[in-house]
């Protein structure tokens, strides 16, 4: 089976490329997604031993009873020696899987061991057999779902993506996947995601044992659960109530013989506009926005939200926003951004004009700890859900729809001179040039070490001067460490935001967030997948250095390769784990587990504790 062709394929289009690309153009780092319903155990052969290709693959398994019928399919064949990690099987054990089914596992397996990896080319085995009707499949996941998906993926590899058409057997669901898939390539915005709810059981299950047996190999996944026990596994209960499962699945068949046709995918005229002060640049691509002056609603607008102020065009930039607000609701513009005196201010006005707008849910995403969120935004009746990035202790959560994330800051040294620090440790003096340099580039490599051992997380740069001996250290001051940030961005944001379904995303960067561009703008890149890629983003005048680069990635630019992502802080892991687990009942797509006793979770909690201590890096000697 390893050289001879079979399945459906003679030759394996897919590995032939990943191999191409790599020996031609000089790629270091491959991923293969193979949504398939089927196993690809031909790519799985081809690079099981080679850690520079990471496979990802959903088939259907159904404990080894789908062909291929090989144990090398199930979750715990992992690749072999170098490649041991890099092969990732996720075995659908029962046939119905739904969007929320694929969703969840892109959000909790795929995107951070992806994001991990860090490839530089993504390969899609875009087969489609795993829609809804088809009948090898026998899935239940609509057409919609793989706009979704692909545009998860289109974040990565600064956008290098190649989806290679393979399965399909049901010709309506086929060419609507197809068009979902290539409007999404073309960069047409996503439509509302359909019939999201909790993962099922044995998705659950599969889910649960890929993060386990993974979690030796990824940092991302050091929290994750023990394999579950025999008592609470799925192929038990299945295998005791075959025939009770064989009678859902023929009303599962006679029910998935409709579904609704896609809805129409029309981009808004405008895909960027932008409401900037005078003297700020607008960039290329983009519309400055303004509405056209109206002194009752700049009245209006002024007594509600800046009663002790006169500031007229402070007045003006809040009309021009609500216009733009309402110009996004009739999906005339697709997406904007807005440079604000107050952020607070600008949020209110935004969510009451969302209101009057009845756009009928409002996603905030707050970066930074400067921004006073106001109450109006921190509604428990379902209108806004706000996410709120923080390096400070906050509030306890009160209510499901305010989800507070601290996550600590990285060491703050602005600029360090190198014959500062020399002085404090008393290093000496030097006979000889000979010995300076070397007592000089001993004691750089001694310093790092001391800062990489106190904070792991530290951003670094060494901008040498030779001819005064002289080095200057630049710790970069951040929201958090990019790890944590992203592991919080696709374990939690992704899945409240796609469960909560808005219809409109508002993304606040506050003053001094110190959130890296690489992280904000595939922040920003993300959460275009959502509201039809209605994202309005809030920044203060201060900010607007980051006008350029957020701006790019509202127009569809991908945001280039954070680079390898190593493994969070410690404290931010605990923190998120946490939080995850306090959330999931509230919230169906946070869930990566099945039902725990108490002994589990504690045991669980004191491996995650071990794990956490052995991955952190240790000072070099």
């Amino acid at each position: 089976m390893r050289s001879a062709a079979n399945g459906f394929c003679v030759f394996n289009n897919v590995a032939i490329a990943a191999r191409y690309a790599k020996q031609k153009y000089g790629t270091e780092r491959v991923l293969i997604v193979d949504w398939d319903v089927h196993h690809g155990q031909g790519v799985q052969y081809c690079f099981e031993d080679d850690p520079s290709v990471l496979y990802f693959s959903w088939h259907r398994y159904e404990h080894q009873k789908f062909w291929p019928h090989l144990r090398d399919s199930d979750y715990d064949c992992v690749g072999k020696e170098k490649g041991a990690g890099f092969n990732v099987n996720v075995p659908w054990n029962k046939v119905g899987m739904k969007n929320s089914d694929y969703l969840s596992v892109f959000c909790h397996v795929l995107l951070p061991i992806a994001y991990e990896f860090s490839p530089d080319l993504v390969l899609v085995c875009a087969g489609f057999d795993s829609a809804i009707g088809d009948p090898e499949g026998e899935m239940c996941a609509s057409p919609d779902i793989f706009a979704h998906l692909t545009h998860l993926l289109m974040n990565l590899a600064g956008g290098k993506l190649c989806a290679v058409l393979e399965g399909g057997y049901n010709l309506t669901s086929l060419h609507q996947s197809v068009c979902q898939t290539v409007q999404t390539l073309l960069g047409d915005p996503a439509p509302r995601p359909a019939n999201l709810d909790a993962p099922c059981a044995s998705a659950l299950e599969s889910l649960h044992c890929v993060r386990s047996a993974h979690r030796q190999y990824w940092s991302c996944l050091k929290h994750a659960a023990d394999l579950p026990t025999s008592d609470v596994s799925t192929k038990a209960m299945e295998l005791a109530a075959e025939d009770e499962e064989k009678q859902k699945k023929a009303e599962e068949e006679q029910s998935a013989e409709a579904w609704p046709e896609p809805g129409k995918r029309a981009a808004p005229a405008v895909r960027t506009a932008l409401v900037l002060p005078d003297g700020v640049a607008c960039p290329q691509g983009c519309t400055r926005f303004s509405s056209p002056a109206d002194a009752v609603k700049v009245g209006r607008l002024g007594g509600t939200f800046l009663k002790d102020s006169d500031d007229s065009d402070a007045r003006t930039t809040l009309s021009s926003l609500t216009a733009l607000v309402q110009k996004m609701e009739q999906n005339e513009i697709c997406n904007g951004l807005a440079l604000v005196r107050d952020v607070s201010t600008a949020m209110m006005c935004v969510v009451q004009d969302a209101e009057a707008a009845h756009l009928d849910r409002v996603l905030i995403v707050c970066v930074g700890d400067a921004a006073a969120v106001p109450s109006r935004c921190q509604r428990d009746d379902g209108t806004t859900l706000l996410v709120q990035f923080s390096n400070e202790e906050s509030e306890e959560q009160t209510h499901r729809f305010h989800i507070p994330l601290c996550l600590k800051k990285v060491l703050c040294i602005t600029i360090v001179d190198i014959r500062v620090l020399m002085k404090s440790y008393r290093l000496g003096a030097c006979s000889t040039a000979e010995d300076a340099n070397s007592v000089y580039n001993n004691h750089v490599v001694f310093i790092l070490s001391i800062v990489t051992f106190f904070t792991p997380c530290v951003c670094v740069s060494v901008l040498h001067d030779i001819s005064k001996r002289r080095t200057v250290f630049v710790f970069s001051q951040g929201c958090s460490d990019v790890s944590a940030f992203m592991q919080a961005v696709l374990g939690l944001v992704l899945p409240l935001g796609y469960e909560y379904d808005p219809s409109l995303v508002v993304l606040v960067r506050s003053p001094g967030s110190g959130l890296r561009d690489g992280a904000w703008q595939q922040l920003t890149g993300l959460l275009q997948g959502l509201a039809q890629g209605h994202t309005l983003v809030l920044m203060e005048e201060g900010e607007k250095a980051c006008v350029g680069t957020t701006a790019s990635s509202l127009l569809g630019v991908a945001a280039a390769s954070l680079g390898s992502v190593r493994a969070p802080p410690q404290d931010d892991v605990k923190a998120l784990e946490g939080l995850r687990r306090r959330l999931q009942d509230d919230w169906k797509l946070l869930q990566t587990t099945g039902d725990f006793t108490s002994k589990e979770f504690e045991t669980n909690e004191l491996i995650l504790n071990f794990c956490l201590l052995d991955a952190a890096p240790k000072p070099a000697m």
